[in-house]
């Protein structure tokens, strides 16, 4: 009987993933784009990416979907770099209000985002075997520059609290406002947590942090007497969100980043704030700030705000160094008492 030759090149199929077909296409259209995002968000799901993750590489995938259909392009270099231009320019955010007609170019960090996402969704696709190599790997990432954002002043926060206490609900905007100041929360853990995240005796809450970390965070007693007049206003189950939201499509349901973002916003402009963006990401960093000029050290802060390394807790010990040294030449009493003297003289 003759053997048989089972290492016969031409009886072994070529090794190919389930997603694909056998013939490779040097480039995807709309239609290949949308199919394969699926499997990618699928991917993602299983591996355990936080909620947040997922919606943002699931929003990159249909801008880009969207995009390639519209123009008529395909996603080569060409095509992704077209793109990418157009979201530094700003056709990315929503087509609504003053900026419609004339949207605002996005940041270098937006620009960033889609590009980080798109570049992991072809290097899925690379691994898969339905490209022969990644557009991307060739083009440069979009230069973030670290903006050194201004924290709030004291006179700044009570002029946002004296805002907050004269809208439409004072209570929970009282209470947002306190809460991120005295925790340094993200948008999305603060928006993200339930009332039974609250731990009333011990003056702390659970927060779900990047990664799916949870971290416990700690307010004071006038924090703790907002919140707590805040639920009594509102009782809800334990399982609610923490914060609702006030109206449109999400009314009754929990307060989203957006809604987060455009509340501070409307009570900078209420409290004549200038000089301070007015976001949560400010009262992160007046938070951050705030506790190394008290007192506090970088690797408790570390934790308390829930970052890996202590990169970004060295750009708040900077800006804390330079407003010491500010307060120093205001207020040195060597200063006060022979520099006008010296200046008297000349």
């Amino acid at each position: 009987m003759r053997k048989r030759q089972l290492d016969s090149p031409s009886r072994v199929p070529a090794r190919d993933s389930l997603i694909t077909r056998w013939t490779r296409p040097r480039a995807l259209d709309a239609d290949a784009v949308g199919h394969h995002a699926r499997a990618w968000l699928l991917d993602c799901e299983i591996r355990g990416l936080s909620p947040n993750t997922r919606d943002f590489y699931s929003l990159a995938a249909r801008k880009l979907a969207a995009f390639l259909r519209e123009r008529a392009l395909v996603c080569d270099r060409d095509g992704l770099r077209e793109f990418l231009a157009f979201v530094r320019s700003g056709g990315t955010r929503p087509r609504r209000g003053p900026d419609a007609e004339n949207p605002r170019p996005a940041s270098a960090r937006t620009s960033e985002a889609y590009f980080v996402a798109l570049r992991v969704f072809l290097g899925f696709l690379v691994a898969e075997g339905v490209l022969d190599d990644n557009p991307l790997d060739t083009l440069t990432k979009p230069v973030v520059r670290q903006d050194q954002v201004q924290p709030f002043t004291s006179e700044q926060v009570l002029a946002l609290v004296n805002a907050a206490r004269r809208t439409a609900l004072p209570r929970r905007n009282e209470a947002i406002l306190l809460l991120l100041l005295d925790t340094g929360a993200r948008a999305s853990e603060l928006c993200g947590a339930r009332v039974e995240d609250l731990d009333f005796s011990a003056r702390c809450f659970t927060v779900q942090g990047k990664g799916g970390k949870s971290r416990r965070l700690y307010f004071s007693a006038a924090t703790h007497r907002a919140l707590w007049r805040y639920l009594e206003e509102t009782p809800r189950a334990s399982a609610d969100p923490l914060f609702l939201s006030e109206r449109g499509e999400e009314s009754g349901g929990g307060l989203t980043r957006n809604g987060l973002l455009l509340l501070c916003r409307r009570l900078g402009k209420a409290a004549g704030v200038a000089g301070a963006r007015c976001s949560p990401h400010t009262f992160r960093h007046t938070f951050a700030v705030n506790f190394i000029r008290n007192g506090g050290n970088a690797f408790t802060l570390k934790q308390l705000l829930g970052h890996t390394s202590l990169t970004m807790v060295n750009r708040y010990l900077a800006l804390a160094d330079a407003d010491l040294e500010a307060q120093h030449r205001q207020y040195s009493p060597v200063e006060a008492l022979f520099g006008k003297q010296n200046g008297r003289k000349r």
